[in-house]
């Protein structure tokens, strides 16, 4: 029994593992998807930056609401996406995120030069706005690289902590499944114990008797308790034997002697019939005769009993050898 309680604790502690794991899987799952959106997002929106910059450099009169729209956007996602990487355990990731952030710096830098640059009108502020749009398209490209290598480098770790979750849930699967088998075959062995013990309960119970009853046999067990509990039953029925046969052999002692004193009853009223010359001796002895002939009729029905009783001994016990 105790060490089916071990392995009772081994599975539920397992099942326990596998359940924590599969959550934390699904944990993984929801930040991979939230930071690949995140990153998507990022990328959406310095575009949308740079196309709103264009659209201004070609558009003097456009409003600027879009493009601090989505530079407000930008940075609220950019919160957001440093955030995620606090659960992120990987360098390599958080190196391109810095990356990213130095390149956003930059870009960022250029926008508001752009943005300070485009209140002045004048030939020489055109060029140096000229310059500026382009130097912010370029920094985007770059930006839009770095975002698709994050990705990448994103898509590999989780790919990596996939592959290790899946890893150690196939371990703790089999390993549950192998205990599962393992307790199965314990538990098959005290289901048969606990079967033969039923059976030959029944048997007894039914038969009123432990004659021909099989021992149960503990050979092929491997539990030492189902063997302890076969031993002891078996010890009781060989102790039942041997009482009840005991008691046989008593009774048997005892209908010899009866059968002893009845010869010895049947001689005395021989004895008593030899001396019947005498009348008055005749009467005496004729009333001794009839009680002797009572008792020993009394004696003869007192050895039959004990005869009966002896057979009935006899079928009770067991003939089986105890194992």
């Amino acid at each position: 029994m105790t060490r089916i309680k071990i392995l009772g604790f081994l599975i539920f502690a397992l099942s326990i593992a596998l359940t924590f794991l599969s959550y934390s899987l699904s944990q993984e799952n929801k930040i991979n998807t939230t930071m690949l959106n995140t990153i998507n997002e990022q990328k959406a929106f310095t575009q949308e930056i740079s196309k709103n910059i264009f659209y201004i450099y070609t558009h003097k009169n456009a409003s600027p609401k879009q493009l601090n729209a989505s530079i407000k956007m930008f940075l609220s996602n950019l919160n957001n996406k440093n955030e995620l990487l606090s659960h992120i355990d990987s360098e390599e990731i958080q190196k391109q995120s810095d990356a990213i952030i130095v390149l956003w710096n930059i870009f960022y830098k250029r926008v508001q030069d752009f943005k300070d640059q485009s209140k002045v009108t004048s030939a020489y502020s055109n060029i140096i706005l000229e310059e500026t749009v382009k130097d912010i398209y370029n920094t985007n490209l770059k930006l839009i690289y770095e975002f698709e290598k994050m990705i990448q480098l994103h898509k590999m770790y989780f790919t990596q902590t996939q592959e290790t979750y899946k890893y150690i849930q196939f371990i703790l699967f089999f390993t549950l499944v192998a205990l599962l088998i393992y307790l199965f075959t314990q538990l098959k062995e005290l289901l048969l114990f606990i079967q033969k013990f039923l059976d030959t309960s029944k048997k007894i119970i039914t038969n009123s008797t432990i004659k021909d009853l099989v021992p149960i046999s503990c050979k092929h067990h491997n539990n030492q308790e189902i063997m302890q509990a076969a031993n002891n039953f078996n010890l009781l029925v060989e102790k039942i034997n041997q009482s009840v046969k005991y008691s046989s052999e008593v009774l048997e002692h005892s209908y010899y002697s009866l059968e002893l004193v009845e010869q010895n009853i049947e001689d005395l009223i021989t004895l008593l019939n030899a001396m019947n010359e005498d009348e008055e001796l005749d009467n005496t002895v004729d009333k001794q005769e009839d009680t002797v002939i009572q008792s020993l009729e009394e004696l003869t029905s007192a050895i039959l009993n004990l005869k009966n009783l002896k057979k009935d001994l006899d079928n009770l016990i067991s003939h089986n050898s105890v194992k």
